[in-house]
């Protein structure tokens, strides 16, 4: 009898995979591929891979971050699967909502406005994110794929790529200055005409209760976020911020540096503040990517405006009167 349980049990251990990257995933972060290949993996368990180099790239250790390209050989760990792990399916007046908010369409690319409160990828106690919602609304489609991320609680334009040449061709704009990407944001106090740009050094720390924060410390990655005055209010300033520099939580923190945290920003903003603003009906983070542009289709001026939430315009409307 104990023979054939260590038989059986040495039988159900999955062994090494691997993957070789074909064109229609060239362009996307390994840590993503990964998901799509491991259904049901955590995504702790596998950023825990990825850390102790327990997947390789072409025999090499890569970050999570690492884009991967046509030919890549991945070597994918024995990580236990949970084969009944079935996929959730999306509300369907979530899936309502999203094809509303669709801002443009074509051949090789969709701009949606995200709605706050949505992660744009599954993981981390998420049964889906908007990657995933877009894929089960788009079930013959061969290839979508995120361009680039937003946080959770911001809303706005965000793009995903229908081909790989697509996403790769952006993501080149990305990594220089062919993209301008421009955020509204409601502020605490009034904010001085001077400040008009902050440059400081973020860093990524993990707390003990395993929230994740960014603060500005030196030896951080060198950051820079511009900012407007569109319209100031008793209390609170309505804010144009460029990001030159696309780091994790970059504007709100940028804000917080500046003495001028975002409303509704329950990680980085203040109490009182907070407070004052949810009396005023605001229950969200006040932060919206209002717009994009860049030369797309090739040398072609390519410019989408997303407009804002109800609870974001009424808002507007109480500090208006």
């Amino acid at each position: 009898m104990i023979m054939t349980v260590e038989k059986n049990i040495i039988k159900d251990i999955p062994s090494v995979k691997f993957c070789s990257v074909t064109e229609h995933h060239v362009g996307q972060r390994v840590d993503n591929f990964l998901m799509r290949e491991l259904k049901g993996v955590p995504k702790t368990r596998i950023y825990r891979a990825l850390r102790k180099g327990e997947v390789r790239v072409n025999k090499g250790r890569v970050k999570a971050d690492y884009r991967v390209q046509e030919g890549d050989l991945i070597r994918i760990p024995p990580i236990r699967v949970q084969q009944d792990a079935a996929e959730v399916p999306i509300n369907k007046k979530l899936g309502e909502n999203l094809q509303h908010r669709i801002l443009y369409e074509d051949t090789g690319l969709i701009v949606i406005n995200k709605p706050s409160g949505l992660a744009v990828h599954g993981g981390s106690g998420l049964n889906y994110g908007l990657i995933e919602a877009m894929r089960q609304m788009r079930p013959q489609a061969k290839y979508l794929e995120l361009v680039h991320r937003l946080d959770r609680d911001t809303s706005g334009c965000t793009m995903i790529a229908k081909k790989a040449n697509v996403l790769k061709q952006i993501h080149i704009k990305l990594r220089g200055d062919g993209v301008d990407k421009r955020y509204i944001a409601m502020v605490e106090g009034k904010w001085p005409k001077h400040c008009t740009r902050v440059e400081a050094p973020l860093a990524k720390n993990t707390l003990q209760s395993g929230e994740r924060m960014v603060r500005v410390q030196a030896g951080g990655k060198a950051s820079v976020t511009e900012f407007r005055i569109i319209k100031k209010f008793n209390s609170c300033t309505l804010v144009e911020a460029k990001p030159i520099t696309g780091r994790t939580h970059q504007i709100r923190v940028h804000a917080k540096h500046a003495g001028h945290p975002i409303l509704g920003d329950e990680k980085y903003g203040t109490k009182e503040a907070n407070k004052e603003a949810r009396r005023r009906g605001l229950k969200r983070l006040f932060l919206h990517a209002k717009s994009l542009s860049l030369n797309y289709p090739e040398d072609l001026l390519f410019n989408i405006e997303s407009p804002l939430d109800t609870g974001l315009s009424n808002l507007l409307d109480i500090l208006g009167k």
